[in-house]
């Protein structure tokens, strides 16, 4: 029999749609050009003997890019995509999913993953291999084409080779050293040997290698300065400034300690260590200063003449922070939102989307299974305790639970607040009285990334100001149905509910004004390569540019220098990159940076740590005395005039539904640092043409 193989791709018909509209021809494209369209006349012939019809089988393969946000139910790949599985940060300690119906929650909290199923970047079910199959079957015949000057040809082979480097890329991140393919194969080669497991440095160094070929036939962005350069239409295709991020993204994970290193991570007697198919075999410095050399070129190419050296600055020619218009919460959060989720920000480097809408009746959309009111509530990855407290104060001074700041914080009224009973929000005092009207008292990405206790439910998504009723998460509440007592009085969170760890999904989970469009997913940004160029200068010595490159980060939002209150990271390094990593995390949620900077890092602590929710309790003055009112505002009590509860009691909980069994292992055994890296399937190990299996999944 024929040996079917991961690059002998199985048929499938993909319009080319979905990416970009300018596609309008009735063009069958995808899978389906291996030799010919199924039951149809379109081959390969046809395809490369028009322009258009190029141009087209181009933008399908764009269609077949990593999205992160699971928004389908449907069992066809890409897994990625299936709300059925699950996104990577709900493996990290910043998020917990309470729906029974995750293969997160029933494979990978109870430790219970095989070789045998998915994982959630799947090795032959994401159209990884379709999409590099398909970037070849361009490269290959593009000279074929008429009507195609030298000029597109090449920026059409460049676009390719980037489509290539990044779906490796999407393997390499999780599953390290891959095969390595160099052409368009047609599954009638027999003998795939030459095709086994390629090593880390291998994989790192073709990966590099497409985007340096490609780069200089790239625009630098589509900056919309010509008809042919219009964000309208070219937004999401890759470019040169993709293409460099990208490069200093792979040689960052490279030089990063899980594959580069003195030692393997599982001990050294698997194959797969040995064949340096996991690390590189050693460990070495020059790692470092490439991936930093790549982030320097990068900042080069954008018009910037070494910011690391210079005054806190926006950004480049280009690409940049969105900024605040004003010193206030609201504008601080409109700042950092719009910079991710505005398709014309010049804060997202390359973004990724799927030819279906944000919440579009009869899809079961990442919007539709997410946002509070729909009741639905499956993808509700309910941020952790131990998340909330990732982020500062409102003036930049790290958050400790259970201590009042130990600098005064200041308001955009310059009135000095001591917010004591109130960890979220401070209220405003008039004249002996609380007022409605109160002030966020934490890092402003907060209360982006999470819906915590007190924020207005109300948000206008144009100018960003918040009003109205509050999400009332106290016991008792109005919208918090998140804890339960058991037989011993234990606290335990209810499933698939909004709020079931104390805290509900903001990032990503949108107005109506964002409602049925095609919304993107941020693959690479500018906040991205500042923090990657922090923790690359970091890592070489160089610790004033690594904080002033982060403390351009805090300042888009108000946060004060880093080094200002903890003032140990200008001497101690492994503080100054912990303060990078935590800082990524309240930057770039939702993105998968944080379950990368897990893995790593090898930081198998975080990996076994116990994660907590928040129980939250109502104060009420009572003449004097603070009691326990365990009511609702909205109705009675609001109606009846009460002041709005401003002042509450704070509990931690450990979670206990479900509770993950690595929780309870040592962080330090094989039956943990196995996770560092995904199985790959047993199928495919078997076909025999070279793969071998990551260490602890044999």
């Amino acid at each position: 029999m024929k040996l079917q193989h991961i690059f002998n791709v199985c048929a499938l018909s993909l319009v080319a749609a979905g990416v970009f509209s300018a596609c309008t021809d009735d063009v069958k494209v995808g899978d389906s050009f291996v030799e010919k369209a199924p039951g149809g006349t379109v081959t390969i012939d046809t395809v490369f003997n028009s322009a258009e019809y190029t141009r087209q089988f181009l933008t399908g393969i764009y269609g077949m890019q990593y999205y992160g946000l699971p928004f389908t139910a449907q069992s066809a790949a890409p897994t990625s995509v299936n709300a059925y599985q699950g996104k990577l940060d709900a493996l990290t300690d910043c998020y917990q999913v309470h729906w029974s119906g995750f293969a997160i929650y029933n494979n990978y909290y109870t430790n219970t993953l095989s070789a045998n199923q998915d994982a959630l970047i799947a090795f032959i079910h994401d159209k990884v291999w379709a999409a590099v199959r398909q970037a070849y079957l361009l490269i290959e015949n593009i000279d074929r084409v008429p009507d195609l000057s030298e000029t597109e040809k090449q920026n059409m082979v460049a676009q390719a080779k980037c489509l290539i480097a990044a779906r490796y890329f999407d393997l390499f991140s999780v599953y390290g050293g891959l095969p390595i393919a160099t052409q368009a194969y047609t599954g009638l080669e027999g003998d795939y040997s030459f095709l086994k497991r390629s090593s880390i440095e291998k994989t790192v160094d073709f990966m590099v290698g497409l985007l340096d070929e490609a780069i200089p036939h790239l625009r630098w962005a589509w900056d919309g300065n010509t008809t042919d350069t219009d964000a309208y239409n070219n937004t999401g295709r890759w470019t040169a400034a993709g293409a460099r991020a990208l490069k200093a993204k792979i040689l960052l994970f490279a030089a990063s300690p899980l594959y580069n290193a003195d030692q393997p991570y599982y001990g050294g007697t698997t194959q797969a260590e040995q064949d340096s198919l996991v690390w590189y075999g050693n460990y070495d410095q020059q790692r470092w200063a490439k991936a930093e050399q790549a982030c320097r070129e990068f900042f080069a190419a954008n018009g910037e003449n070494d910011p690391t050296s210079l005054s806190l600055g926006t950004g480049g020619t280009f690409y940049q922070l969105n900024q605040a218009t004003e010193n206030s919460a609201d504008a601080y959060r409109q700042a950092y939102r719009m910079g991710y989720i505005y398709q014309g920000s010049k804060e997202v480097i390359h973004s990724t989307r799927v030819n279906t809408v944000y919440g579009s009746q009869g899809t079961y959309s990442w919007w539709n299974w997410a946002i509070p009111s729909s009741g639905i509530n499956r993808n509700c990855y309910n941020p952790t305790a131990e998340y909330i407290e990732m982020f500062p104060w409102a003036s930049g001074e790290p958050f400790v639970f259970g201590e009042a700041p130990k600098y005064a914080i200041v308001n955009n009224s310059a009135k000095r607040l001591s917010p004591e009973g109130q960890i979220f929000f401070s209220p405003k005092i008039k004249s002996g009285r609380v007022t409605l009207q109160k002030y966020p008292i934490r890092d402003p990405r907060l209360y982006e990334n999470a819906i915590v206790n007190g924020q207005q439910l109300t948000l206008d998504w144009t100018t960003g100001k918040s009003s109205g009723d509050i999400y009332e998460l106290w016991v008792g509440g109005e919208h918090a149905k998140f804890t339960v007592a058991n037989k011993n009085g234990e606290i335990v969170e209810q499933l698939a509910t909004a709020f079931a760890t104390g805290f509900g999904t903001m990032k990503y989970v949108l107005g109506e004004e964002y409602h049925r469009k095609f919304i993107h997913w941020v693959y690479l940004s500018y906040d991205e390569m500042l923090l990657m160029w922090a923790e690359t200068l970091a890592q070489t010595g160089n610790v004033n540019g690594a904080l002033n490159c982060v403390n351009r980060v805090r300042a888009r939002v108000g946060l004060g220098n880093l080094e200002q209150y903890t003032p140990a990271v200008k001497t101690d390094k492994n503080l100054l990159i912990e303060e990078i990593l935590r800082e990524r995390a309240c930057e770039l949620g939702m993105s998968n940076n944080r379950y990368y900077d897990m893995i790593r890092y090898k930081r198998t602590d975080w990996m076994t740590r116990e994660l907590h929710g928040l129980k939250i309790t109502r104060l009420q003055n009572v003449m004097g005395n603070w009691i326990e009112n365990y009511n609702p505002y909205l109705g009675n009590d609001k109606d009846n005039g009460v002041e709005e509860p401003y002042y509450f009691k704070y509990e931690k909980f450990t979670l206990q539904n479900r509770r993950r069994v690595m929780w309870d292992l040592d962080p330090n055994s094989n039956e943990v640092k196995k996770w560092l890296l995904f199985p790959l399937p047993i199928t495919e190990i078997n076909k025999g043409y070279g793969l071998v299996q990551n260490p602890g999944w044999e």
